[in-house]
Parts: C-alpha cells; structure tokens; sequence
C-alpha cells in the first residue's frame, strides 16, 4: 500500500488555504494534516504534528516562507518543502534553492501540475515549474548557434544535457542542476540519442566532440 503523502499548507490567505484544501481533499494518497498563517505558525505546527510536506507561501506576516524554509530545511531535514508564490523573481528562487526547498510553483498553476509536483517531490525528485526554470536560465542562445555542424538543430536544453552528460553527471544530478526532474534528463536522453542516431552515453559524447560543445 503506498504511503499517504500528509501536507501542511501555510499562506497568510484563508482563501488560498480554502481553496488548496478544496484541490486535495479528493486526491488518494493525498492528506491534508493542518493549516498555518504563517512561517512561525508552521514551525509550532510541525514541533507536533507528523508532517510530511510543507506547502508553503513567501510573502507571510511574522514570519515569512524563506525564514521559514531555511529553518525547516535545518531542524526537520527530511520535510519536504515546497514553495507556491507569486513571484519568479530568479535571485528569490536561487535562495530558496540554495536553502534546499524541494520545489516552486506560481500561484498560477493548475490542479494537474500540483499534484504532479507533490507526488514527484514525495519520491525524492525535484519540482520546478517551467516559469521557474525559465526565470532561472540564461538568455538563450540564438537559433543559428543551436544548429549543430552536421545540420542537427538542437533546442538550449538539450545542449545544456549534451554538456553535463560529457562532464560524467547522472540523470539525477544533471536535474538538480537544470531543476528538472531525472525522468525529464531520462526523456531528454532518450530523445537525443534518436535525434543524434546514436545507441549510447559514448556516442553523444563523440558528437559533442565533433561539434565543438567541448573543447
């Protein structure tokens, strides 16, 4: 039987609460434990409540969800966190990251993606949306610099993938990096290797070799 997947949310808005309350209460494998109003609520909270994941805003009176996620991250290291905000501010993500939340999501998401995300980052992946990610990358490179010597067009990503594979990452490092999920890299993997009519990790790497993404 799989484990039930036990949330706290934590947002200064009731009908956030409500209304997050209203999206899981229906989904198996999916409990909402308890509700708080803020980033020192959660913490008294979770000093007494079995918590499995905190599903947690920024912007909070008293206490706010970045102080919040740090001191989570530190005393109840294995309580997933993941933030739903507003904001895609790219410095603001790269603290959360760097505190060691668990994922990101804008207040727009859907249902879908919600649920996905809780049910990725319960397993030990990573969940950052793609307006996250987006907010994160560099500018991409122009269409021109995308097209291989051979005639291949590649997308950014998949070039960013070519890179970490050359340089010995695994799937699941190289989605931490990128702040993708490693079944993502798997599928990139996969791609690739048909894209380049390649059977194996040796042949992207010849490739890359050949068109000038190492030196």
């Amino acid at each position: 039987m799989t484990k039930e997947i036990r949330v706290l949310l934590v947002d200064d808005h009731q009908i956030i609460i409500d209304g997050l309350q209203s999206l899981l209460i229906s989904e198996e494998g999916i409990r909402v434990i308890s509700n708080a109003n803020n980033g020192r609520e959660a913490l008294e909270l979770l000093r007494v409540v079995d918590v499995d994941m905190v599903l947690m805003d920024i912007d909070m009176p008293v206490m706010n969800g970045l102080d919040a996620a740090k001191i989570i991250k530190e005393k109840y290291s294995n309580t997933k966190v993941i933030i739903l905000s507003m904001h895609s501010e790219s410095a603001m993500i790269k603290d959360l990251i760097e505190i060691g939340v668990d994922g990101y999501l804008l207040k727009n998401t859907t249902k879908e993606e919600l649920i996905d995300a809780i049910k990725k980052v319960s397993i030990g992946d990573r969940y950052f949306s793609s307006d996250v990610t987006l907010s994160l990358l560099t500018k991409e490179k122009s269409n021109k610099n995308n097209l291989t010597n051979s005639g291949i067009k590649l997308t950014t990503r998949e070039i960013e993938i070519i890179k970490l594979i050359v340089e010995g990452y695994t799937n699941r490092e190289i989605g931490d990096q990128l702040f993708i999920s490693h079944r993502t890299v798997d599928t990139h993997r996969t791609n690739l290797m048909k894209k380049l009519e390649v059977n194996n990790v040796a042949g992207i790497i010849s490739y890359a070799i050949k068109n000038g993404f190492i030196s």
